[in-house]
């Protein structure tokens, strides 16, 4: 199953060991790490990326899950930088993309407090006993959270509201007096700019979503390839 894991530490050292510990169990086959990061926040409540995960299928943590997740724990303040992150974070990072419900978002917030630190991490594990028991061995405490479907189209309800105001304005245009019909016009106009913001918004997001799924399928792709390169190693 694939999951959004956040394990929580008291200092930074600790976090880099916890990210030291996924990458083990990935190597031992216990998890697969799709895309991971440490963190920490700072006094004004902003998060700093320390270091991310090295270039990949998945590239920069733009646009997946992780990155995501990174800015809604920065909170209104957003997200400052970190020097080796190589992460940019814009408008596009929200709930949605982070395919974690809000109430994740706030636990985690509440006890990622100024001067604490985190590795937070997109993984797929069949059973959580392995990433528990190493983590709270290194004094961490671990969230987890199984990733939902990204919401890939516009709400029909809302879209087709916007339409019937779009319509009804449309009727009354045609009978209005020229006085009345520019602001109608005005009216209908913002409207449609509102319903086409929000399909190119699904849009968008049904493009990351997919360039996602294939990114994931060439990880495990290219993990299979390095396993199986290093089981023939062992028979030469």
């Amino acid at each position: 199953m694939d999951r959004m894991l956040v394990v929580i530490f008291d200092t930074e050292n600790k976090a880099y060991e916890g990210k030291k510990a996924l990458s083990q169990l990935e190597n031992a086959g216990s998890i697969v790490v799709y895309a991971h990061a440490v963190v920490g926040t700072n006094a004004d409540g902003t998060t700093t990326v320390k270091q991310s995960d090295d270039p990949g299928p998945l590239g920069t943590l733009v646009g997946t899950s992780v990155g995501a997740l990174i800015g809604l724990l920065g909170g209104p303040v957003g997200v400052a930088i970190g020097a080796t992150a190589g992460l940019i974070a814009g408008g596009a990072v929200d709930l949605d993309n982070s395919k974690v419900g809000v109430d994740f978002v706030d636990d985690v917030r509440q006890q990622l407090q100024p001067g604490r630190f985190a590795v937070v991490a997109e993984i797929q594990e069949d059973w959580t006993t392995p990433v528990d028991t190493r983590m709270e061995a290194i004094g961490g405490t671990v969230y987890r959270r199984a990733l939902s479907e990204v919401r890939q189209t516009v709400n029909q309800e809302d879209a087709a509201a916007i339409k019937a105001d779009i319509a009804q304005m449309k009727a009354e245009h045609a009978e209005a007096r020229a006085d009345r019909k520019a602001k109608l016009m005005g009216k209908i106009n913002q409207l449609d700019s509102k319903l086409q913001a929000q399909l190119e918004k699904a849009k968008q997001r049904r493009q990351a979503a997919e360039a996602q799924a294939k990114a994931k399928v060439e990880v495990l792709k290219a993990k299979a390839a390095a396993l199986k390169a290093k089981a023939a190693e062992k028979h030469i």
